[in-house]
């Protein structure tokens, strides 16, 4: 009772930070969807507002990131829409009410944390609650996290976080009754904090399978010096079930990302990398420094999202940066183990720090930088300072092994005084952070200026520039950078966009643009939507370049890229872009050729539907009929592929016959429209024989 009624205000103080963190991000939430946004939020009306129960299973299993889909961070998007289009504001403002809690569980955890080790000091308890509520201050208001909160889909890095201190909140209370005798009530906490949480978050992105290793780290770096001994019967029991529940999948994990090391050097990497695993391993160590100075030293505006400038180290001295950044992280690691037992919080918070990071800064051949990453190994990086300036010593092997030294009153002023100050410092931070997520123009200038060498960055400011009717700057904006980068299919695309706006593609961005086709990388689903937008509005073009055959020429360019073709995927969206320019053309025959072509490449309902609804709204539904057969020939042929979330996907529709349903209402409708065109004997016999 004595020590609960010496930490209600820091409890108290907590809801002050919590109120402070909300006011400082609130100037983001008027913002709008951004990047990825587009690319994931769409499923929520994709096949129909989610309505029912069969629409939320189909809604569900349509996720294709991770093998899992990600089905329960999918989940959660419908807490604000059920449909698509959507109103930004509700998703951003779920995503803060994430943040607030997990900055909330954080300090739980600390709390819980704290009591464990100085259960029989009441003063050092009081110390140690301050400084936890003092590590969830700094840690919720640190403005490196704006760009995963403000980002609605990275809802999917937030949610591992909330999955992560629930579990290791029961995980500790489940330790703590155990190590008491009381072996069922320990054993079911256990089970709930480890392999269920752990499963949880994996269902909302891969990296929740770190949560057993994270435990590891606070049982053997925090707990069990400062833990009295248990009798050997307890003890035993207790190693077996962390053997079990945390030992076991972390060398499972383990043992995946040396397969995936062992495949990325053997085999290569895809062909959408411009580099190798070997150079992802290298130049790892330098995005961690640069993560780790963003955190030390806070920044109102960062990178943001665009980072593909980050070049990838090909040797230990080139970059020069590369054998210095590698030296510094095995030393971290060293002095982090070195001096776990005189500074545990200090070994735990970077510790704690390299194990979040093991899965997406290793062996998985992902993108090689994104701040995101840092939001759950941060978790515990401001820890060791929070104690510091609470006059908490750091903890000892042992309770009250060490005697405290008396500290002056000067010194213990300066102490407070800067607990309370950076804070609000990074209150500040975080405001000024959140106020330009909530401005998209200027948000998109600001990166282009950040990340001068980003062809995404500047891609996407001169597309804000042309959409705010300034073409001009977008061309002077991207020119320069086009001279550098030649095969930069986004800078060349988009130099051509901007100088048809302004009435006429110059010689040299007309060569450039068809260069870039001929050697780019697969750029995902870029070619797509200029390509087909750039064809809807060829009937009144914008310049003499943007008609139909300057279009086809620019795609028969991208068709000779051995790169691009490689990609299934990509290849179907080049083919269906050449149906699409005969369409336009009258020509309805060499559109039903290109898109047979298109369909061999994956034979999926979405593109065979589509295509054949296309032929129909344009005047061929006999094409559009024959279409439809080519792809029940194709799909009878199909076999299917290992499990993933994409052939569950795949299971549920067939069980609902959602496509059935789908091609029976596109057959009726085309085979009417059919029997209304003059007869074409031969056509038509065709047709129904096939």
């Amino acid at each position: 009772m004595i020590v609960r009624n010496r930490t209600w205000p820091a409890y108290v103080a907590l809801l002050i930070v919590l109120a402070l963190c909300t006011l400082a991000y609130r100037p983001g939430l008027r913002g709008d969807f951004v990047f990825d946004d587009y690319a994931n939020l769409p499923a929520l009306g994709a096949m129909g507002p989610v309505n029912s129960s069969a629409a939320l299973v189909r809604y569900l299993t349509s996720g294709s990131a991770d093998p899992t889909g990600r089905p329960l961070a999918m989940a959660s998007f419908l807490i604000d829409a059920r449909d698509w289009p959507a109103d930004p504001y509700s998703f951003k403002r779920t995503n803060l009410i994430i943040h607030l809690v997990n900055g909330a569980l954080l300090c739980w955890f600390l709390v819980a944390l704290g009591r464990l080790i100085r259960r029989d000091d009441e003063q050092a308890i009081v110390r140690s609650t301050w400084a936890a509520v003092l590590t969830s201050a700094l840690w919720l208001m640190h403005p490196l996290f704006v760009s995963t909160t403000m980002y609605v889909v990275q809802r999917e890095a937030m949610l591992p976080a909330f999955f992560t201190l629930a579990g290791l909140l029961l995980w500790l209370r489940g330790r703590t009754l155990l190590l008491d005798g009381r072996h069922c009530a320990g054993a079911l906490l256990l089970i709930l904090g480890l392999p269920a949480c752990t499963a949880l978050g994996t269902l909302c992105k891969a990296n929740g399978l770190l949560l057993p290793a994270l435990a590891l780290v606070i049982e053997y770096v925090v707990l069990r010096p400062c833990t009295p001994k248990p009798s050997p019967a307890t003890d035993k029991r207790y190693r077996r079930w962390l053997l079990m529940l945390a030992w076991a999948p972390a060398f499972v994990v383990f043992a995946y990302l040396s397969y995936q090391g062992f495949i990325g050097i053997t085999h290569g990497v895809a062909a959408i990398r411009p580099w190798t695993l070997g150079q992802r391993l290298l130049t790892e160590p330098r995005v961690l420094c640069d993560y780790l100075r963003l955190l030390w030293l806070p920044q109102p505006y960062s990178a943001g999202l665009f980072n593909d400038q980050v070049r990838a180290s090909v040797s230990l001295w080139s970059p020069r940066t590369t054998l210095p950044s590698l030296l510094v992280v095995l030393a971290l690691l060293v002095a982090s183990w070195q001096t776990r037992h005189r500074h545990p919080a200090f070994a735990a918070a970077l510790l704690f720090y390299f194990v979040g990071q093991s899965m997406e800064s290793s062996t998985i051949a992902l993108e090689l930088y994104f701040e995101h990453r840092n939001y759950v190994p941060a978790l515990l990086m401001f820890w060791p300072i929070a104690l510091w300036l609470c006059d908490d010593k750091g903890f000892s092997p042992m309770p009250n092994a060490l005697v405290r030294k008396a500290t002056s009153k000067t010194l213990l002023t300066i102490k407070y005084t800067l607990a309370i100050c950076i804070p609000l410092a990074l209150a500040a931070l975080t405001w000024a952070n959140a106020d330009l997520w909530g401005n998209t123009h200027d948000q998109a200038l600001l990166w282009a200026e950040r990340n001068p060498h980003s062809p995404r960055a500047q891609a996407y400011a001169a597309n804000t520039e042309m959409l705010a009717g300034r073409p001009d700057r977008a061309a002077s904006r991207l020119a320069p950078l086009l001279d550098e980068q030649p095969a930069e299919v986004q800078i060349a695309l988009n130099l051509f966009a901007a100088e048809c706006q302004m009435g006429s593609v110059s010689p040299p961005t007309w060569r450039h643009a068809r260069e870039a086709l001929r050697t780019t990388r697969d750029p995902g689903t870029l070619l797509a939507n200029w390509f087909g937008h750039l064809i809807d509005e060829a009937s009144q073009p914008q310049c003499p370049q943007a008609d139909l055959d300057h279009a086809q020429a620019l795609l028969r360019d991208a068709l000779d890229n051995k790169l691009l073709t490689a990609v299934p995927g990509r290849s179907q969206d080049l083919l269906n872009l050449l149906g699409r320019i005969s369409l336009s053309r009258g020509d309805a025959k060499q559109a039903l050729e290109d898109f047979d072509r298109a369909l061999a490449e994956q034979p999926r309902e979405p593109i065979a539907f589509s295509q054949a609804a296309l032929l129909g709204a344009t005047g061929h539904p006999r094409e559009g009929l024959a279409h439809l057969a080519t792809f029940e020939q194709l799909r009878a042929q199909e076999r299917p592929g290992p499990w993933s979330m994409v052939t569950l996907h795949s299971w549920v529709l067939k069980r609902q016959g959602y496509w059935e349903h789908e091609l029976a209402t596109l057959r009726a409708t085309l085979t009417e429209d059919a029997s209304a065109l003059p007869s074409q004997p031969n056509e038509t016999n065709k047709v129904h024989s096939s």
